[in-house]
């Protein structure tokens, strides 16, 4: 019992986080392996998935409301992102992932010192490409980002928010909410794979599916309350805090 409060606890937290700007896995990741140290990580990411799924849902229901959605940008997208996890999850099968396992930490710092170097970077929502163009650039974004959730995963939130604020225009704000759309996506495909595996605790994923939502809920009102520039202080954070646990993953090996 004890055992199932604590993640549901780290499920809550997590929908909170990961309703702002994505990277809720950093805080429940950690939490479901602590927790259950005996338990195959497969599962473990199983019921990640399941319990996720539905706070990253029920926030891209709340920002659909209140944010405008380019929809002929991020259906298409959508759909890619479903597409390329599904594939990253059938290669990662196949092959190892120690070498992106090393990458990563730097393509993180990339990111984080372009965002700071950009003062003006995702504070205002200024879209300049033609429609035609957002649509493929937004379907390019969710299939490489979406292969690279179902083949390895941390920070794909984080990712998809910046490669639409840099690429589309957007700001912080709607690009936390495309993103969102794009992260139900991708957990759908992998929570396919995983289910059909039987790699899940429908028990302990229901618990914390609840949390998670109502996680989702307080971080998708605070975001919509406090704007793009909040959205941006939290980004910056999220990524830093990747860096630091993705390249102590990395190099421990």
């Amino acid at each position: 019992m004890v055992d199932l409060l604590l993640v549901t606890l780290a499920s809550g937290l997590a929908g909170f986080v990961d309703a702002i700007v994505g990277g809720g896995g950093l805080v429940l990741v950690p939490a479901l392996f602590t927790v259950f140290p005996g338990a195959p990580p497969a599962t473990l990411f199983g019921t990640n998935k399941a319990a996720s799924v539905w706070g990253t849902a029920w926030a891209a229901r709340l920002y659909a409301r209140r944010v405008q959605m380019n929809w002929s940008t991020l259906g298409p997208a959508a759909l890619a992102a479903f597409l390329g996890a599904a594939g990253g999850a059938w290669l990662v099968m196949q092959v190892p992932t120690t070498g992106l396992r090393r990458a990563l930490p730097f393509i993180l710092l990339a990111v984080l010192l372009y965002t700071l170097a950009r003062k003006d970077l995702g504070r205002v929502h200024a879209p300049t490409l033609s429609r035609h163009a957002e649509r493929w650039i937004g379907v390019a974004i969710g299939a490489v980002i979406g292969f690279y959730d179902g083949f390895f995963g941390p920070g794909t939130g984080s990712f998809f928010v910046f490669l639409m604020v840099r690429w589309l225009g957007y700001d912080f704000l709607h690009a936390s909410a495309g993103a969102k759309l794009l992260n139900v996506a991708t957990n759908v495909a992998a929570l396919c794979l995983f289910v059909g595996t039987g790699h899940v605790m429908w028990l302990v994923a229901a618990c914390m599916a609840a949390a998670n939502v109502l996680g989702s809920y307080f971080g998708t009102r605070m975001a919509l309350r406090r704007g793009a520039g909040f959205v941006r202080g939290v980004f910056i954070v999220v990524v830093s805090v990747l860096i630091v646990r993705t390249g102590y993953d990395a190099w421990r090996l």
